[in-house]
C-alpha cells in the first residue's frame, strides 16, 4: 500500500521637519483656470477603496465614524506600518493645486508624494487638513496619500479633494504596453519586493498599479516597489498594470505567487512531521509509546474510506467515532500530539471517486473535520480512480477549496505518486488544475519510492523533489522559497513493494535535506513497520531490514523545516 519582521523606526521630529520646510517651499501661482476635485470615489461612497490603494490589507471603508455621507476610510496604523493609502491622478504641469481633506486619529498625515504634507492630532473628532502644491514643468500626475502613524492605531479619513485642472486630455487612447518579468526579489513575515521590466506608451507611463488578485494594493512610478502591511506564513499571488497620464492601463503582467516568511509574533509557517499510522492492520502500537520513545507530535492516520452513500469511516468499515481509531486519537492528544487524517490511498472505495459532486465531498470531509476539530487533512490520491481521473482531481480539489474556506486556518495537503525527476503527467495535471481552480493547496507531497528508481533512495527522493519544485514554480510564478514551503515528502521506510531499500542512514539523509531546504512536511509508511525484521521481506508490521525499533520514526521527528 502507497501513501524578519522588520520594523521601520523613524524620528516623529525629523519627518516634521522635513513636512514644515516642504510647506514653507510651497510658492503659490497665479489660480488655476478651473478648480474642480480631481480624485475619484472621494468621500468612498462607493463602498469599495479602488481607485484608492493602501499598504497590504491595512486599508477598509467603515460606516462609522463618517465626516459626511455614509462611509469613510479606517487605515489601521500598526507598530510597523503607517497604513498608507493613496491615488494617482493626472495632472497638469506647472499648476497650482489645493489638496484637503477630513481625517480623525492620532497623528493623521496627509499630502503629495514627493512634495508638500500637513498632519494633525484629532482623537475624537474630524479635523480638517488642507495644503497646496504647485506641479513640476513636466509633471502630469500625482500621487495624493493620507496615511496614520506608527503605533498610534487607526485613524479614520473622509471628503478628500484635490482641486484644480485635471490633466490628460489631448485625445490619447493608447494604453502602454503590458509589463513584464515580473518577479519577487525578497520577502519579510509582513511584505514583498517586486521588480518587473518598463512598460512603453504612445507618451509616456506615469504609473505602475500593483495587484493581488482583483485588488489594487499600490501605485508606484518606479520599476520596483515593496508591498507592506501583509500577514505572515500567507501565499499572495501579484500583477502589475502601467497607467499613463490619460487613465489609460495596459493589460496585467505575468503573476508571481509568495508566501511571506514566518512571523516573531506567533505567525508561524506550516510544517509537519508525521507519519503514518494505521489502525486497521499491521499490530498497531500503542501511540504514546512511540511519543514517549521518540519525541514525534505528529501522526498521519490511514484511511478514511466511503462506507456507502459518500460516508467517510476508517477503512470504509470501522465507525468515524467511538472506534480504536479515536482511542488512538484521544491518546494522541492527551500526550500533546495532534493528527491529520487522510484520505484515499492506494486501494478501497474512496469518497473522492464516490461521492457524486464536489459539494458533495466537501460535506464528507466537513463530517470528519466537524468530529475531531482538525487543523489539516491529507488527500492521498493514488490510482486509476481518483489519480489518473482528471475529473476526479478537480472534484477534490474543489472540495478541498470549499472546506479550507469554510474552516479558517484549515490546511489542506495533497499527496501522490511521483517518478524520478518528478510528478508524472497526472501529477502535473493535478498541480496545473490546483493553480486553475484556485485550491490554494498548503502542501504537495510526493511519495518517492514504488517507482522502480533502483538503489539510489536518496539521490531519487531529492531529485523528484527538485522536480516538483521547479513544477510549482513555473506554474504558480513562486521563487524557490515558496516552492519548497509547499513541497512534502511521504517515503517508505524499509524495503517498499518494489524491493527499494530505504536504510535507517539513508532516511536521515533525505530528512537532512528536507531541513536545509526547508519543505513543509516529512512522512513515511508507516510506524506499525518501523521495527527490525532483516530478511522478513514487504510486510506490514515490520520494515524487512535491520534497524532500532522505532528509528525512523525518531528520525522523521528530527525534522523541523
Amino acid at each position: 500500500m502507497r501513501n524578519t519582521l522588520r520594523r521601520h523606526r523613524r524620528r516623529l521630529l525629523a519627518f516634521l521637519g522635513t513636512a514644515a520646510l516642504a510647506l514653507a517651499g510651497a510658492v503659490a501661482l497665479p489660480g488655476t483656470a478651473q478648480a474642480a476635485n480631481v480624485l475619484t470615489n472621494p468621500g468612498f461612497e462607493s463602498g469599495a477603496l479602488s481607485p484608492w490603494t493602501c499598504a497590504g490589507t491595512l486599508g477598509s471603508i467603515v460606516s462609522s465614524p463618517v465626516h459626511g455621507g455614509s462611509k469613510a476610510l479606517a487605515g489601521a496604523a500598526s507598530s510597523s506600518d503607517i497604513a498608507q493609502c493613496s491615488q494617482t491622478v493626472a495632472v497638469q504641469p506647472n499648476t497650482t493645486y489645493s489638496l484637503s481633506g477630513w481625517v480623525r486619529g492620532s497623528y493623521v498625515y496627509l499630502g503629495v508624494d514627493g512634495g508638500a504634507s500637513t498632519w494633525t492630532t484629532s482623537p475624537s473628532a474630524y479635523s480638517q487638513l488642507s495644503v497646496s502644491f504647485t506641479t513640476g514643468a513636466a509633471q502630469t500626475s500625482a500621487k495624493i496619500y493620507v496615511h496614520g502613524w506608527y503605533a498610534q492605531g487607526t485613524y479614520y479619513a473622509d471628503d478628500i479633494s484635490l482641486d484644480g485642472p485635471g490633466g490628460g486630455g489631448g485625445g490619447d487612447t493608447q494604453a502602454p504596453s503590458t509589463p513584464s518579468g515580473l518577479t519577487s526579489t525578497g520577502k519579510t513575515s509582513s511584505s514583498v519586493s517586486l521588480a518587473w521590466n518598463a512598460a512603453t506608451d504612445n507618451v509616456g507611463v506615469t504609473a505602475y498599479d500593483i495587484y493581488s488578485g482583483s485588488s489594487q494594493l499600490l501605485s508606484v512610478s518606479a520599476t520596483s516597489a515593496t508591498v507592506s502591511g501583509l500577514s505572515p506564513s500567507t501565499a499572495y499571488t501579484f500583477t502589475v498594470k502601467a497607467r499613463d497620464a490619460a487613465g489609460n492601463v495596459s493589460g496585467a503582467s505575468n503573476a508571481v505567487s509568495v508566501t511571506t516568511d514566518a512571523g516573531s509574533g506567533g505567525g508561524t509557517a506550516f510544517k509537519q512531521a508525521a507519519p503514518y499510522l494505521y489502525e486497521g492492520w499491521g499490530d498497531p502500537p500503542n501511540p504514546t509509546t512511540v511519543m514517549s520513545a521518540t519525541g514525534v507530535k505528529w501522526f498521519t492516520m490511514a484511511f478514511v474510506l466511503d462506507s456507502g452513500g459518500c460516508n467517510p469511516s476508517w477503512d470504509g468499515s470501522r465507525p468515524l467515532t467511538g472506534g480504536v481509531d479515536q482511542t488512538a486519537i484521544n491518546q494522541i492528544r492527551s500526550a500533546g500530539g495532534d493528527i491529520v487524517p487522510s484520505f484515499g490511498g492506494w486501494q478501497g472505495s474512496k469518497l473522492g471517486a464516490n461521492c457524486s459532486s464536489a459539494s458533495a465531498l466537501a460535506g464528507a470531509l466537513q463530517k470528519v473535520i466537524d468530529a475531531y476539530s482538525l487543523k489539516a487533512i491529507d488527500m492521498d490520491i493514488e490510482n486509476t480512480d481518483e489519480f489518473e481521473n482528471e475529473a476526479v482531481q478537480a472534484r477534490i480539489l474543489t472540495a478541498l477549496k470549499t472546506v479550507k474556506a469554510n474552516n479558517p486556518g484549515l490546511r489542506t495537503i495533497v499527496t501522490f505518486g511521483t517518478s524520478t525527476t518528478g510528478p508524472t503527467y497526472y501529477g502535473n495535471r493535478l498541480i496545473e488544475q490546483a493553480q486553475s481552480l484556485g485550491a490554494n493547496i498548503d502542501v504537495f507531497t510526493i511519495m518517492p519510492f514504488d517507482f522502480g528508481g533502483g538503489s539510489d533512495m536518496y539521490g531519487n527522493t531529492v531529485n523528484a523533489a527538485e522536480g516538483l519544485k521547479t513544477k510549482l514554480k513555473s506554474t504558480f510564478g513562486w521563487d524557490d522559497a515558496t516552492a519548497y514551503a509547499h513541497i512534502g515528502i511521504s517515503g517508505m521506510n524499509g524495503l517498499s513493494d518494489q524491493q527499494e531499500n530505504t536504510t535507517a542512514a539513508i532516511w536521515t539523509s533525505i530528512r537532512d535535506w528536507s531541513n536545509s531546504h526547508h519543505i513543509a512536511r516529512l512522512a513515511y509508511w508507516a510506524v506499525n513497520r518501523d521495527r527490525p525484521c532483516p530478511g522478513g521481506g514487504v510486510v506490514d508490521n515490520c520494515s524487512g531490514i535491520s534497524q532500532d525499533t522505532w528509528q525512523f520514526t525518531r528520525i522523521t521527528a528530527g525534522f523541523t523545516g
